[in-house]
């Protein structure tokens, strides 16, 4: 049998950085194919990069954030697409600004049928958010690692407010270990 561990992954990174100095939109969106920048839907532009596959959004205070990473080194080389781009265009980013892993987010599978009734009940309804007529999962907040669970019925589940994937892993190991306590598991 598959460990829960083992069958994480990362679905998205989101990482920010800024260059120090203000962007001008209107120079990015004319020079850079593919950038999209509609100041009435929002105050940014939004970039994509292909190789990797990132959104890169660019603010005009030099504020970047990079989204769409399936990994800290995609979301760093998505960056540093971004700042090449932007010297391609005559803006100066001087140097290599400091990127900052802001959220991870992971899915994983219990491979077992939960009940979230039950969960919620053994779990303790202070760290736990369960109302089935609102979302079809269970949210729960964990304090270490700082993350937040939502478990489904299905067995699968979705960590996020990572900072690193040994978040993740922390995390699966913990819920498979208090489910195992509470024989929630099958």
């Amino acid at each position: 049998m598959v460990e829960p561990r083992d069958s994480i992954k990362i679905v998205n990174v989101v990482a920010s950085t800024g260059i120090g100095q203000e962007i001008n939109l209107k120079q990015v969106t004319l020079g850079l194919e593919g950038a999209d920048y509609d100041p009435k839907r929002f105050p940014g532009v939004v970039y994509r990069t292909k190789d990797p596959k990132t959104a890169a959004l660019l603010f005009r205070s030099g504020k970047i954030v990079c989204t769409g990473a399936k990994s800290i080194d995609e979301a760093h080389e998505g960056i540093e697409n971004v700042f090449q781009s932007l010297r391609n265009i005559g803006i100066d980013v001087k140097g290599t600004p400091e990127i900052k892993v802001q959220n991870i987010v992971a899915s994983a599978d219990l491979h077992s049928v939960l009940n979230l009734n039950a969960i919620a009940t053994g779990l303790g309804l202070e760290n736990i958010e369960y109302e089935p007529e609102q979302f079809p999962g269970l949210v729960y907040r964990l304090s270490e690692p700082k993350v937040v669970i939502l478990l489904f019925g299905s067995g699968k589940l979705v960590v996020t407010g990572g900072k690193k994937p040994e978040d993740m892993v922390n995390a699966v190991d913990r819920i498979v270990e208090e489910l195992n306590s509470l024989s929630l598991l099958r």
